[in-house]
């Protein structure tokens, strides 16, 4: 065993220094993340699609990721909270988008979600306006159109926009 200080190790005024930065930037320049579902019925060809209370159409599920979540934690929490749906296989990143109609700072990660369970329907409460699974072919008139363009993404092999 070596006596040899770790060269990568950060002196005490460094890391205080390093950690200040950091809150400068957090405060100067904050930046939101949020988590998007696209829940894939194969055996019906149908999706799962929620319409809040508070924004008109019908969307995605998601919403903010938490401090302290990763996305899959967020996003599995979102589904069971916008769908009682359990995730039970690991979700595909799809995309990354910049979402500019919420702020220009609002980043949303995009999943596909093949294995999940859902043991009853989604009833609606405060946030959630309707819920439910629609065939890809007969999606509700009002979809939002971010909401088509990740199906298309998806589905149609369209290339992923950048912007949600």
């Amino acid at each position: 065993m070596s006596n040899a200080p770790n060269p990568l190790r950060q002196k005490p005024w460094a890391r205080l220094r390093g950690s200040l930065f950091h809150l400068y930037f957090l405060l100067r320049r904050p930046m939101t993340l949020g988590v998007r579902g696209l829940v894939h019925d194969a055996k019906t060809n149908s999706i799962f699609l929620i319409r809040h209370t508070y924004v008109p159409g019908w969307q995605l599920p998601g919403g903010g990721v938490e401090t302290g979540e990763t996305f899959v934690e967020s996003l599995a929490r979102e589904l069971e909270e916008e769908g009682n749906i359990t995730v039970l296989a690991a979700p595909v990143l799809k995309s990354i988008h910049l979402n500019k109609q919420a702020t220009k700072r609002d980043h949303v990660g995009f999943y596909l979600i093949e294995a999940f369970r859902q043991d009853q329907p989604k009833l609606p409460d405060h946030e959630i306006a309707e819920a439910g699974f629609f065939p890809l072919n007969a999606l509700p008139e009002n979809t939002t159109p971010a909401t088509r363009r990740r199906i298309a993404e998806v589905f149609e092999g369209k290339e992923a926009s950048p912007y949600w």
